[in-house]
């Protein structure tokens, strides 16, 4: 999947998806930082895409992310 092409809301979904299953230190925090240089978008980017070298795939669909409930379900689905 490329990342670049996925909407925002899809981006910030599959990055709290992430987060809630990684370290969240400040140290592992601020290695996305300096990825992200104040951008929101390449953030949740950096964020996913260390996810998917940890897990082999997106976190709604590989590893321990898929079990995270998003909080507002209705809003899930970025394909509508």
């Amino acid at each position: 999947m490329d990342i670049d092409s996925l909407p925002l809301r899809r981006l910030q979904q599959e990055a709290a998806r992430a987060l809630t299953v990684m370290e969240a230190a400040n140290n592992d925090i601020y290695k996305y930082n300096v990825q992200a240089h104040h951008n929101s978008q390449n953030w949740y980017k950096a964020v996913i895409k260390d996810y998917v070298q940890r897990h082999g795939g997106m976190p709604s669909e590989v590893g321990p992310a898929t079990e995270v409930k998003l909080v507002m379900p209705e809003c899930t689905d970025t394909t509508k």
